[in-house]
């Protein structure tokens, strides 16, 4: 899999990796924007996760806007 994409417009979404609140790796596949911290790289993902509870570290898409009128990321893949 390639890296991510970096775009400069930081409204349209796009593959990033990012910190997710999340308490198990459930089957959820969105995830609202206050559960998503972004970061730069897939090593500070790993890094920032690995001594958090309930961060996990993850590849999403995002944001988008939501039907509900809320900004959700949406889950690629756990790392």
């Amino acid at each position: 899999m390639s890296e991510p994409e970096n775009r400069s417009d930081a409204r349209a979404p796009f593959q990033q990796f990012a910190l997710v609140k999340a308490s198990k790796r459930k089957r959820v596949q969105r995830f609202p924007e206050g559960c998503v911290v972004p970061v730069a790289s897939e090593a500070e993902a790993v890094q920032r996760a690995a001594g958090e509870p309930n961060q996990r570290a993850a590849l999403v898409y995002g944001p988008s806007p939501s039907s509900e009128g809320v900004r959700v990321y949406y889950l690629l893949r756990w790392l």
